[in-house]
């Protein structure tokens, strides 16, 4: 296996880069923020933009923790890749990893001083500090499985991979971390609510929305919802799709991804046609 060492400042654009890097050098692995990905799907590992503070995060990307580093290793053994970019803020920091994974010393250093010009680089610092971006090179519908916190825009990059072959996507995610420099952003109980009667309108014969309460006040979204529902056969059915309801409006209308919603039923109303207020 072949490993290429990725280094640059923070904030300078190396996930952004670090696909066109794999098409470039035909790499098939990429160890960045604590993730394995391999051929644009995430492997292992966890993603240091889920920490909670800047240290968590530093701490993910470096491995320290032993199940998520193990974890990683045996998946690298597993897919035999056959070359490898390891992406790190300097040459010390991609060692280290390098060293903790049990990888061999790197083949090749690049850096991104190398591959992208001055205003590329002030470009990413801009989005960075000023925005809150931060890159992921791999698609958003896997990172949203375990990944709690502000999704952004997608970004998708079309390409061939042959002269015969058809074109195909590859996709990098923008996500807001928590520990973002640009502070936390807060959706209102106004806004949730909302969003809630919204969802709810379109099953009131069966329930009827009481309480609402967001219960993390962060860019993590812990939802209990209260209802009065209508006693039925499919009672418990149509509770369920209106969860499923509520937490695919809240995500796609705000981008924040949902850590928990409960509905709990506080009341049930037997021979009505209509729950009403």
């Amino acid at each position: 296996m072949k490993v290429y060492s990725f280094s640059g400042g923070s904030g300078t654009g190396k996930s952004y880069q670090a696909m066109n890097l794999c098409k470039q050098f035909n790499i098939e692995g990429i160890i960045d923020d604590g993730l394995f990905i391999y051929k644009n799907n995430v492997i292992a590992g966890t993603s240091a933009k889920k920490a909670s503070t800047v240290i968590g995060a530093v701490k993910t990307a470096l491995f320290v923790y032993p199940e998520w580093r193990e974890n990683v290793r045996d998946k690298i053994i597993e897919t035999k890749p056959k070359s490898i970019v390891v992406i790190g803020t300097s040459d010390r920091m991609v060692d280290i990893i390098i060293e903790r994974l049990e990888l061999h010393a790197p083949d090749e250093r690049i850096y991104i001083d190398d591959i992208t010009s001055e205003s590329e680089r002030n470009t990413a610092r801009k989005q960075r500090k000023q925005q809150g971006e931060h890159v992921i090179p791999a698609p958003t519908f896997q990172l949203k499985r375990d990944f709690a916190g502000y999704f952004m825009n997608p970004l998708k990059l079309f390409k061939s991979f042959s002269k015969t072959e058809s074109s195909s996507t590859q996709e990098r995610t923008v996500v807001r971390p928590t520990f973002s420099y640009a502070g936390q952003y807060v959706i209102s109980e106004r806004v949730l609510g909302d969003i809630i009667k919204c969802a709810a309108a379109e099953y009131s014969k069966y329930l009827l929305v009481g309480t609402y309460y967001d219960n993390a006040k962060t860019s993590y979204l812990e939802i209990d919802i209260d209802i009065t529902a209508r006693y039925c056969d499919e009672m418990m059915d149509v509770i369920k799709d209106f969860q499923e309801k509520v937490k695919n409006m809240i995500e796609d209308m705000t981008a924040f991804q949902m850590t928990t919603l409960n509905v709990e039923i506080k009341d049930i109303r037997f021979y009505v046609e209509h729950v009403d207020d």
